[in-house]
């Protein structure tokens, strides 16, 4: 287990962490789309070159879920992390498609210590994920607990 780097009280609003990145195959978004959101434009190519997208694209689903493995790696594996009442809003700005490398980085928007629970606080957060082109495709604000320093 990673040694923990983020305690609540090093956690500043304005703050930037840089998540890392990934590359995005076709066969893993045919796969991923085959299990969790079978619509045509994310596992037919010729059915996606006929759609409004002009071709295969992510899954939105697809692109939260390559959003939170680099959100863990990035940053909760090294935070005192004690989970999320929820996430506020998910927008999906521009289509994944296969090969494109998505770089993700969140941005501390509020840091509030809980008034019932001392030994945490909440972190309101937006997440931003860019594709190689600086793109922005998708955004995500949420909020973590995280644990207060011992």
């Amino acid at each position: 287990m990673p040694q923990i780097v983020y305690y609540f009280e090093d956690i500043e609003p304005g703050a930037v962490l840089e998540l890392g990145s990934c590359t995005v195959s076709e066969e893993e978004i045919i796969a991923f789309a085959r299990q969790f959101d079978p619509q045509p434009f994310h596992i037919d190519k010729a059915a996606a070159e006929r759609s409004i997208f002009g071709g295969l694209i992510a899954s939105g689903w697809h692109t939260c879920s390559l959003t939170m493995r680099l959100l863990v790696d990035g940053f909760l594996c090294r935070a005192a992390s004690l989970g999320s009442p929820g996430v506020e809003q998910i927008r999906w700005l521009r289509p994944v498609r296969p090969d494109d490398t998505l770089s993700a980085r969140i941005v501390v928007l509020e840091t509030r210590p809980s008034q019932s629970k001392p030994d945490r606080g909440a972190v309101r957060m937006r997440t931003e994920v860019t594709n190689q082109h600086g793109d922005l495709v998708m955004t995500m604000e949420s909020i973590g607990l995280i644990g207060r320093r011992p």
